[in-house]
């Protein structure tokens, strides 16, 4: 497994709860022992957690594993044809059946913080607790996220990107205007609708000319899958590694989590999902096909988001036409429903989990008419 995050490692835990008892290495970039990622930018960066509650497993639960963890050691070449993993170090990992998870990677602006690792959200929190005003740069929901935990830590926070509200990609028009009036009610100056030029001294410049004050500017515009390390492999790279509907690349090479692009045979398109579940999901349906079960992976998308004192969950996709079906928008506790030519691809909870997940059931899983493009990325 390469990459020691969500997927890599539970790809490893779904291998030996199957029956799989040959050797098993995870391989990890960071020095950290596996952990999860949602809580970083809520959580961690809030301060709510100590760093190692973070953590997908405990060191009684890793050693139970019975599974080598090599960490600190980035992944920089793969040799198809030997199955052969080399390392940052000069290591060299062979193996019979090869699982690539190595994530994503953010774009970045020069000197401006961003958060993916442990590492960032902890430096992060420093300057936070020593800033005054903070512009986050990305209107998707990392973006989002960082703001409200930044508010609630009681900094000025002003938001900022292209997009007419907050996670309009992600939720909708209707659902995303409501997610703004949220942060502006808790005091998130949103400047929405321009895209951002630079960061100067004094601040971030919007297109239109606007300077906007900071003396803290984080970065969370997107994110790129982590394939550069691959691009003399012979594999396929394309927004991700390509494969096939069963999560292989190449004959003993798979990918799980947020890197892979693989073929959804229900949807009839190739697929890459950034979210949390996708990764646990995925690594188990890889795991069972290394050990033969052959059969594609074909889930219906879903993510949540926690903002202020929104819980949002959406399964399936944004359609053009959305109701709301259940509760109401006024008591920020509904379902909505979601729509494309007639049929049901997508809901959304707003603080009624359990709600959306029994209308999710009604998803209409053939519709072929949902693109790739509008698949949710998130937590």
């Amino acid at each position: 497994m390469v990459g020691a995050s969500a997927a890599g490692l539970a790809t490893a835990e779904a291998l030996r709860r199957k029956g799989y008892t040959d050797p098993l290495t995870i391989l990890g970039a960071e020095p950290h022992l596996p952990y999860d990622r949602p809580p970083l930018s809520k959580q961690v960066l809030s301060g709510s957690w100590e760093p190692a509650k973070a953590q997908l497993r405990s060191a009684e639960a890793l050693a139970a594993l019975d599974a080598s963890l090599v960490l600190g050691d980035p992944a920089v070449h793969l040799d198809v044809a030997e199955r052969a993993v080399h390392t940052a170090s000069g290591r060299v990992l062979k193996a019979e059946n090869i699982v690539l998870a190595t994530g994503l990677r953010p774009r970045t602006l020069p000197g401006q913080p961003t958060l993916r690792t442990l590492d960032d959200a902890l430096a992060l929190r420093g300057d936070l607790l020593k800033c005054s005003r903070a512009v986050v740069v990305g209107d998707g929901v990392l973006g989002a996220e960082i703001a409200a935990t930044a508010r609630q830590m009681g900094v000025q926070v002003t938001l900022a990107g292209p997009q007419q509200a907050p996670m309009a990609l992600q939720l909708g028009p209707v659902v995303a205007g409501l997610l703004g009036d949220l942060h502006t009610s808790h005091g998130v100056e949103l400047r929405l609708g321009a895209a951002v030029t630079g960061v100067e001294e004094s601040g971030v410049r919007l297109e239109t000319g606007e300077v906007l004050p900071a003396d803290l500017v984080v970065v969370a515009f997107g994110s790129a899958p982590a394939t550069e390390w691959l691009r003399d492999s012979g594999l396929r790279l394309d927004n991700g590694i390509v494969c096939d509907s069963r999560c292989r690349a190449a004959e003993g090479i798979y990918a799980a989590g947020d890197v892979a692009r693989w073929h959804h045979e229900t949807l009839g398109t190739s697929v890459r999902l950034e979210n949390r579940t996708n990764a646990t999901e995925q690594a188990i349906a890889v795991a069972g096909n290394i050990l033969g079960a052959d059969e594609p992976y074909t889930p219906v998308p879903y993510f949540w988001t926690d903002q202020f004192d929104a819980k949002i969950h959406v399964h399936g996709f944004i359609g053009p036409d959305v109701s709301i079906v259940e509760g109401s928008t006024a008591e920020r506790r509904f379902v909505a429903r979601y729509h494309r030519d007639g049929e049901l691809v997508g809901v959304l909870g707003w603080n009624m989990p359990k709600q959306a997940r029994l209308h999710r059931q009604e998803i209409t899983r053939s519709c072929r008419a949902t693109v790739a493009a509008s698949a949710p990325g998130g937590a």
